[in-house]
This record gives C-alpha cells, structure tokens and sequence, in this order.
C-alpha cells in the first residue's frame, strides 16, 4: 500500500512558498526576513473578524512586531480601496504589507504595497505597453502573501485587478515586483471555507489552468503546469468542496491555485475577458463568473483547441479522450456544486451587453484568446452565455 506524502515543502518557483499545514506560525519570522518592523495586514471586512486575523497580530506582536489591519475592501477592489489603504499604510509608519485572505484583499494588498512611495498616480501602471518601467523600485514595499482560498493564485501572481471607478472597468496592473517575496500556504487556513466558496474558487483556478494550456505560442513549462494543476482540479476539487476539513484535498487545490496563476504567464483568453467587464459592472464573483463562461468560450475556440483537449482528457483521466469529454466534465462540475449556467443566472442584464462585448474585446486577456475575438464574437458568446446555448 503507497504511503500518503508529506504534504509540506519549501519552494523557489516563482518565489518562495512556505506550503503545508500549520506553517502560518512562521509568519513573524517571514516579515522579519524581508525587513519589516511595523507590518500591516490588509484582509477583506469578513475575513477581518475572524480569529484568525487577531491570532496573526497577536503572534507578531509577541515577536515584537507591532500589526495593525486594514480591511476597508470591496470583493471587487476599487481604485478608493487602494487609497484609503495607502494612507492607513503611511499614517500607521507600516514599512511592509502581509496579503491575508482571497483575491480581492491580495490584489489590494499587492498594489498598496507597490504603490506606497510612488509618484505616478495608480493608473499609469496599467497593463500596456512598457508602463510597468514607470515605477520607482525602492517605492515598493515588501509583501507576505498567505491565502485562504484556493482560486486566484494572486499569491505568486506579478499582476492585480483594481477597477476604475470613473470607467467602470478592471484594470490589470503590472510590475514583477508585485509578486510577494513570501508565501505561507497553509491549508489549515481554508478548512472553514464554505461549500460554495471552495466550489467557485475552484473554478477559477480550473479556468486559470484552462486558458494558459489553451493559449498559442511555446511555453512547454507553463503547459506542463497547467496540465497537472487541471489533474489536481480533477482529482481534488469535489473532495474539498464535500469535505471541508480534509487537509489533504485542501492541500492540493492550495497547490492547483498557484500552479494556475503560474502558467498563465503564457496568458489567458476570452474567459478572462468576459469575467472582468461583468464583474466590474455587475459586481459579481470571480471565479463563478469564470465558470459560467468557460464552457462557451471552450465552444467558440473548439477548433483552435481540440486537439488539446484531447490530450487534456487523457491526462487527467476521462475515459473519453476528447473535446466533448472535456467539455461535459466542465458542465458536470458546475451541474454538481449548484453553480449557475448562464450570465443572466448572475445578474447579468440585456440593455449592458454591446458595452461589456466592446470592453471584453479591449481587456488585455483578449488577445491571447486561441481564436482572435472582437466586439462581434465577445457579444456572440455573450448571447449564448445569457441563454445557456451551447453548439
């Protein structure tokens, strides 16, 4: 009988992962590593009042480590969320940001630590171009990530999404210092994740693995991940989301939701680009945004990526190799943990359809989508998203 491996390790890949159960008690001694004196949590409000919040302050301050939090964050961030964070950041003298929680509190702990000695305002380091040279490097503070889902892999991700207000869009902004130095993954910190949550979140690192494998171009390494994170989705996923408790499915998608945002530094597609708009209008969940689009998006690049599909099934075991499996697998999932189907199932209304299609065409996921997409085929997918029209 095969032993179960330790689920513990120490990795460099992107950066460096503290990763397996109980390993948050390493947390003083992380910051401590990269100079901070006066660390600040930045945490989502639920998250804020939960006991593990005041056991990571408690644990630093006993360290000598004086740590506040702010938690002032929407589950889509805002342009205002980074601004009220930047200065309960320099008011608090706060000289590093620990990232505790989901993707919103990540990307606004991410983009307030780059931020918080910048003169440019935020928006001049959007995602195009060569804006990201614009930055001063000694103006970026130091970041301890630790997660608690297991969707965005903002944790080892160079990149956030922080909407424009004034625009309603998602903006990606872009820095290779915005990957955290530091990681704590400790599937402890997710076994009180709700059933729903684990399922959406899951979904988005699916989608994550999906649309890297799928992009064109050669990065054998990323597909590599990607391919093994889908495996891992495959395997893991039901297990967490009916089991909350058991740390060895917990484990495994902590694992998958790295690997996703790894590999797609290969890129992303049309999935992405379709979620950012309608989250930004709409307000709606990431990764179940992702979920209600990925199977028709999977239909409208079905040439492009057939073949992958196929391989994709044979890896992770469907007894079918084909696009179709691969597709009913997704639908499957979705029909398992109650997730909706369509866009209009998320709030998603008529009368905003041609300008989320023109801003999807825009979003910098777009061009990276295996089969080019404009303002006709993102509202062509759109429109079988709002029916559930697959075909």
């Amino acid at each position: 009988m095969t032993e179960t491996p330790i689920l513990s390790g120490n990795w460099n890949y992107p950066t460096s992962v503290r990763f397996g159960a109980g390993r948050i008690k390493e947390l003083p001694k992380c910051c401590e590593n990269l100079g901070m004196t006066r660390p600040l949590i930045v945490t989502d409000p639920g998250l804020a009042s939960l006991p593990m919040i005041g056991e990571a302050q408690t644990v630093n301050n006993d360290a000598g480590l004086p740590t506040t939090v702010f938690s002032n964050i929407k589950p889509n961030p805002v342009g205002r969320n980074i601004t009220d964070g930047l200065r309960a950041f320099h008011e608090g003298g706060h000289d590093g940001v620990i990232a505790f929680g989901g993707g919103s509190a990540m990307d606004a702990a991410k983009t307030i630590a780059f931020m918080a000695g910048q003169k440019r305002p935020l928006w001049d380091f959007e995602d195009v171009g060569d804006n990201w040279k614009r930055a001063e490097l000694d103006a970026i503070a130091p970041v301890v990530a630790v997660p608690t889902t297991s969707g965005t892999g903002s944790e080892v991700g160079r990149a956030t999404v922080v909407i424009d207000e004034k625009t309603e869009t998602k903006k990606i902004l872009f820095h290779p210092r915005m990957l955290p130095e530091l990681v704590i993954c400790d599937p402890e910190l997710v076994t009180g994740l709700p059933p729903h949550i684990t399922a959406a979140t899951g979904m988005d690192a699916l989608a994550h693995c999906l649309e890297a494998f799928c992009v064109n171009g050669y990065h054998p390494m990323a597909d590599g991940i990607a391919l093994e994170g889908m495996r891992l989705v495959r395997d893991w996923l039901p297990v967490a989301v009916k089991g909350g408790t058991n740390i060895e499915a917990r484990a495994h998608m902590m694992a998958a939701a790295c690997m996703g945002a790894t590999a797609f530094q290969k890129g992303l597609g049309a999935i992405h680009s379709l979620s950012h708009p309608v989250g930004a209008v709409f307000d709606t969940h990431h990764g179940l945004t992702n979920a209600v689009f990925m199977p028709y998006v999977m239909v409208f690049n079905r040439h492009a990526i057939e073949d992958k599909m196929e391989m994709l099934a044979r890896f992770i075991g469907l007894e079918d190799p084909s696009f179709e499996a691969v597709l009913n697998w997704v639908l499957d999932l979705r029909d398992q943990f109650d997730l909706p189907h369509t866009a209009a199932d998320l709030g998603v209304t008529e009368h905003r359809l041609s300008d989320i299609a023109d801003m999807a065409a825009k979003d910098p996921t777009a061009p990276t989508n295996p089969v080019p997409a404009g303002p006709k085929e993102m509202r062509a997918m759109l429109d079988a998203a709002m029916t559930g029209t697959l075909g």
